[in-house]
């Protein structure tokens, strides 16, 4: 079972270090939780925050910002 389970694990690490230009879901509106912390993270920056970016395009803010502010990198 744990085997399974470590799978499903680097299965979904896999997905989630797939780059956002590549996701098939990417250009849908980014989600409620990219939102809030792109919220987050913008006010922490000092930058405005485009409400109208898509999945794609929110990942990839969020992680400009996250270098920015060093906020969740190390997470």
């Amino acid at each position: 079972m744990a085997k399974k389970q470590n799978a499903r694990t680097e299965q979904q690490d896999a997905a989630a270090q797939k780059n956002p230009d590549e996701w098939v879901t990417g250009d849908e509106t980014m989600t409620g939780p990219q939102a809030s912390y792109l919220r987050t993270l913008a006010q922490e920056a000092g930058e405005p925050v485009d409400e109208s970016l898509t999945k794609a395009e929110a990942s990839k803010k969020i992680d400009e910002l996250q270098d920015k502010t060093g906020r969740g990198k190390d997470h």
